[in-house]
């Protein structure tokens, strides 16, 4: 399973960068893998994954059997009902192949999340839980029932006549999430490539606290985890340095830049002090770095080590100077080693 952000590195366009992110959901469903989400965020200059429902039917028009989907839809920023609609569509055009992974947090900083609401139709954060059963029952064929105040009743529905539903999972990296996807009867995406902390304990609250349902009968999770192969670990260490500088970055809050090359990085090593190199190296310590042979181990130890049902990868590999500005070798090498190794 794949998580894309699609990055952008230096010089490169959003078109090229979208361009190379669907060249690799083909790889990806050629290669076997069983899903591809993208994910939403906003106002970052290395990060082109800032609407998942038009790179979902995207990605669903460039395959023919890989699921696609949203990792995930960050539900504070937009309306329920337009949420149920575009995965409503996005299932009617991919049949049984449609993911809709939904989140809390708002997928940028305070400043973004203002203009989200000062543009368009945003949700109330606070009424979360409410708005996530909402999309449940819009998605279905039997829509939902709106009552008014005065007894009578209008029915709703995110489309007119479905005959199938995407399959709904809840995101989230707290305490938070765990329960409420425990109460829903949800399957629980930890976002494990993000932080990390507090893993075990939110996938032992799920567990304990999962409600079974006739359409979930026990519970189901997986974890996402960065990772990067190539033919060699120096090559794959090489290749997970641009990543470490925008984590350091982030940490840091120094101004956002896309993504680097492995050349930038090396050459400008000394710009960051001891911190940044501190942040760098805890990063790094959380990632799956190495062959594919390595990696394929080292995934296969962690998921079983969790007892999680799939891991997604958000496959991390930067670029060298003059790889093609339409394409992400790295990345896409990444999958072939991976797919070759857990064949």
């Amino acid at each position: 399973m794949i998580l894309d952000l699609v990055p952008v590195r230096t010089g490169q366009s959003s078109a090229q960068a979208i361009a190379s992110s669907l060249d690799l959901v083909a790889a990806a469903d050629r290669l076997g893998f069983r899903r591809y989400w993208f994910a939403e965020h906003h106002n970052m200059p290395a990060v082109a994954s800032t609407t998942p429902p038009v790179l979902v039917a995207a990605a669903a028009a460039r395959t023919p059997r890989i699921r696609v989907g949203s990792g995930g839809v960050m539900l504070p920023n937009h309306s329920p009902l337009v949420v149920a609609e575009q995965f409503a569509a996005l299932e009617a055009l991919a049949p049984g192949r449609v993911d809709l992974g939904l989140g809390r947090a708002p997928g940028s900083d305070p400043v973004i999340t203002q203009l989200l609401r000062q543009s368009g139709t945003t949700s109330d954060v606070e009424r979360f839980p409410d708005h996530v059963r909402d999309i449940l029952s819009l998605v279905s064929p039997e829509g939902a029932t709106v009552r008014y105040t005065s007894g009578g009743t209008y029915d709703v529905r995110a489309t007119p006549a479905a005959s199938g539903v995407p399959e709904v999972w809840l995101l989230g990296s707290s305490d938070y999430s765990a329960q409420l996807a425990a109460s829903l009867s949800l399957p629980y995406v930890f976002a494990n490539h993000f932080s990390g902390q507090g893993l075990e304990r939110a996938l032992e609250l799920y567990r304990t606290q999962f409600q079974p349902s006739e359409s979930l009968p026990r519970p189901r999770t997986f974890l996402t985890v960065n990772a990067v192969a190539a033919p060699t670990r120096e090559e794959a260490e090489a290749r997970s340095l641009p990543n470490q500088r925008m984590m350091a970055r982030l940490r840091m809050n120094r101004p956002l830049v896309p993504s680097e090359t492995v050349e930038h990085v090396l050459a400008t090593a000394d710009e960051f002090d001891g911190l940044g190199t501190q942040i760098m190296a805890a990063a790094r310590a959380t990632w799956f770095v190495g062959t594919g042979d390595e990696v394929a181990a080292e995934l296969t130890a962690f998921a079983a080590r969790h007892g999680v049902d799939e891991v997604m990868i958000s496959p991390i590999a930067g670029a060298y100077e003059g790889e093609p500005m339409d394409a992400a070798p790295g990345r896409t090498r990444t999958l072939e080693l991976l797919a070759a190794a857990l064949a």
